[in-house]
């Protein structure tokens, strides 16, 4: 790329972690036409129309991807959570019915996710089986409102959705998942609403009684298939079709499965669908509570994914605990292993299930993993929340870390990661978020 006559931007005097595949770090950045144009020297960049910030030691990140977060319903519900001191809240207490209502509630979710240094989310299940919803945070309305903006300019972060065929955290038809693959979907600068897939239900979750698990609840069930059949096999050959189906649409697909027995019938179903027509878009898991040790072994292979939420993980193991036994729990939410066996590991948070703040749940990543503080910790850490986030994205070409050529998408912390120790990250404040070199929050 060759550098223009002046930047638009320069960010100068701090440190600059780029998180590219060297772990590069630099003194300065210069942006021109929303991206990168140099790293370290950019002092001929600077122009009498530069905007030059002074870092005075502060440090630069990737923008944060959070890969797993529900913004609509997060400008809904926010400041409340649906997880919070006080246990479960109402998820219904408000409903967006209109386009108006649909639009604030994305707009707020931008304020918020603005001040986090959050300059990417996935809205992980948008579309018909959710039209007649509770909420209505999760209905094709939202979806076309998220296209609205986008084709007017007004989206703050880059949105990547999965669309929804069945009920959000209910059941699912064969029959309606085959019409909504059929259907069309907006059109959109693909590098700020882009429409990557599907999401499937396989469970629900282990304190429900709702996953599928081998181990026995308390009442002696072990859940169940959401997707609906006249008995289990039914159930499990429908879930096949599904994802199959998906796959050979060159659709990528998140699977919301916790418990072991739905996680190991999507990864089959997963692997035969790969094995028959090839590979296609970057499939995942979506929670994996329960993941087996031996089927985690199988995602790398695979290319499949795992998305999970480190803050939910220690916000509730108690109450796994108490469905299925400390046993279950021991195994649960394996963290460390996975990022040993080099599965793609994406942190997220599920806003408004719990709050949106990354720094709390890198923390919570951490403390989960028993893991001692170090620099290649919070490096790891870091990048499930921007690099391997970009990665499932099919994005990482164009963002998820700081190089030239990519997309300007960045924050700026107090102090730098690597010299806090992942339970102190929380105390650390974001005081500037770009994207795409447009500053949408500065402290």
């Amino acid at each position: 790329m060759a550098d223009p006559k002046t930047a638009d931007l320069v960010l100068t005097g701090g440190t600059v972690l780029t998180l590219d595949a060297a772990d590069t770090e630099s003194t300065a950045l210069a942006v021109a036409d929303g991206r990168v144009v140099a790293l370290g020297e950019v002092a001929h960049l600077i122009g009498p129309n530069t905007h030059v910030v002074d870092l005075y030691g502060r440090t630069v990140l990737p923008g944060i991807n959070d890969s797993h977060l529900h913004g609509a319903w997060l400008g809904t519900l926010w400041p409340g959570t649906l997880l919070g001191a006080g246990g479960m809240a109402d998820a219904g207490a408000q409903r967006l019915s209109t386009p108006a209502e649909r639009r604030a509630a994305i707009q707020r979710a931008g304020d918020v996710i603005a001040a986090l240094g959050i300059t990417s989310y996935t809205e992980p299940g948008l579309g018909p089986g959710e039209d007649n919803g509770q909420t209505g945070c999760f209905s094709t309305g939202v979806l076309e409102e998220y296209a609205a903006m986008a084709n007017e300019g007004l989206l703050r972060a880059r949105v990547t959705v999965l669309r929804l065929f069945g009920e959000l955290d209910g059941p699912s038809t064969l029959a309606d998942f085959e019409a909504g693959m059929s259907s069309a979907t907006p059109a959109t600068d693909p590098r700020w609403l882009t429409v990557a897939g599907v999401k499937i239900f396989a469970d629900g979750i282990p304190p429900m009684r709702s996953a599928w698990t081998h181990r026995c609840y308390a009442d002696g069930s072990q859940g169940h298939l959401l997707v609906e059949g006249t008995d289990l096999a039914e159930r499990e050959a429908n879930l096949r079709r599904m994802i199959d189906l998906a796959h050979r649409a060159g659709a990528q697909i998140g699977v919301h499965a916790t418990g072991d027995r739905s996680i190991e019938v999507t990864v089959s179903a997963m692997a035969d669908a790969i094995a028959a027509h090839g590979p296609a878009g970057r499939h995942y898991l979506i929670h994996g509570d329960l993941v087996g040790t031996e089927v985690l072994a199988r995602l790398p292979e695979l290319g499949i994914g795992l998305n999970t939420q480190p803050g939910i993980a220690v916000m509730t193991g108690d109450w796994l605990s108490a469905a299925l036994g400390e046993e279950a729990l021991a195994g649960a939410w394996p963290l460390r292993q996975a990022f040993e066996q080099g599965v793609r590991v994406c942190l997220s948070s599920d806003a408004p299930v719990i709050e949106p703040d990354w720094r709390r749940w890198v923390a919570a990543a951490a403390e989960w993993m028993g893991a001692k503080a170090s620099p290649e910790l919070m490096r790891q850490l870091l990048r499930g929340y921007t690099v391997t986030p970009a990665e499932q994205d099919g994005a990482e070409s164009w963002k998820g870390s700081l190089e030239v050529g990519k997309v300007a998408d960045l924050c700026v912390l107090e102090a730098n990661p690597l010299e806090v120790a992942p339970a102190d990250l929380p105390h650390v404040g974001v005081n500037l978020t770009v994207v795409g070199g447009r500053i949408v929050y500065e402290s």
